[in-house]
């Protein structure tokens, strides 16, 4: 019984990190994506895709949240950013070759293991203690610019776009660092952001997460926070991702969309008639079910990754 006791304690205490992992999230993105709006840049095309976009129709009440890694952009975007942190003398080559490491199963095994992700947490965090936030939201405009921009995906793209166009605000999902996260967001002329939130004090962050990384349920409990600071209708929104870890916030809307499934992911979605499309072949990939109206990754990624979490600073 005690066991059983300690058990349950456990998980709820798990529970209670993903909802403030999420909450901090929500908040964060809401913030930075007035900065966003009043700095909007129109992204550039990147030529017509392949394949039409998903039917988007108009509707206030819904939006758009997209998965980063390997839904939007080729690989984990943690690795590139690491490689410019890398760049810049952040860390030394012992530290980029686990780093590398690390990116190399993410992509050979095509999952996130909670294992590395505890990993690339643990180091990400000693070495960003002591900077500056906005020193390293600046090296994050910088890094998008070498080694990020020519990795989106132009099909996501297109979806993305396809949500903006019909008027409906597109949210990126990640676990990596929301620093990181909003840069791209930007680039792409999306609405924000939720992404992994550290603490920091006077602009300076501190090496701990608020809650946990948002990753599997916590993103599940972003999205459901920043649907009701936006009065949104879950069952009207729609969601996007490549992986089977996201099930949580693909089950959450009304909408779910597989890019570039994993298998486990692939699976599901077939077995509950989720439309699908996949990037990585040039095929266009079997599209399963009809949306009812379309109006509708990680700190996995790497050592050295989790480098520009945002701020939450102590008052």
């Amino acid at each position: 019984m005690a066991a059983l006791g300690w058990l349950t304690s456990r998980r709820r205490s798990a529970t209670a990190r993903s909802v403030l992992a999420g909450e901090a999230s929500a908040e964060a993105a809401r913030k930075t994506s007035q900065d966003l709006e009043s700095a909007r840049r129109a992204p550039a095309p990147d030529g017509t895709p392949e394949e039409p976009a998903f039917p988007v129709v108009g509707d206030r009440r819904a939006a758009a949240f997209f998965d980063l890694d390997n839904t939007v952009m080729q690989g984990a975007a943690l690795f590139h950013f690491g490689r410019g942190l890398y760049k810049r003398k952040f860390f030394d080559t012992r530290e980029l070759t686990r780093f590398a490491w690390q990116q190399a199963w993410f992509r050979l095994a095509g999952v996130e293991d909670p294992e590395h992700m505890q990993d690339a947490r643990d180091s990400a965090l000693s070495i960003v203690k002591g900077h500056r936030v906005a020193e390293l939201m600046t090296i994050g405009e910088e890094i998008y610019d070498e080694y990020m921009a020519d990795r989106i995906w132009p099909g996501t793209r297109a979806l993305a776009q396809a949500h903006l166009d019909a008027g409906q605000k597109v949210w990126l999902v990640t676990a990596a660092p929301v620093e990181i996260a909003t840069v791209i967001a930007g680039r792409l002329g999306l609405t924000g952001a939720l992404g992994t939130v550290a603490e920091s004090v006077g602009g300076v962050y501190t090496g701990r997460l608020v809650g946990e990384p948002l990753h599997g349920p916590a993103k599940a409990e972003a999205v459901r926070a920043l649907a009701t600071a936006e009065i949104l209708d879950l069952t009207r929104c729609a969601a996007y991702s490549d992986s089977h870890n996201d099930i949580p916030m693909l089950s959450l809307v009304g909408h779910p969309y597989a890019i570039n499934p994993d298998a486990k992911l692939r699976k599901h979605a077939r077995a509950r008639d989720w439309r699908l499309r996949d990037y990585r072949t040039g095929r266009k990939a079997a599209k399963v079910g009809i949306p009812a109206a379309a109006g509708v990754g990680a700190v996995a990624g790497g050592t050295a990754a989790a480098i520009a979490l945002h701020r939450r600073t102590r008052r």
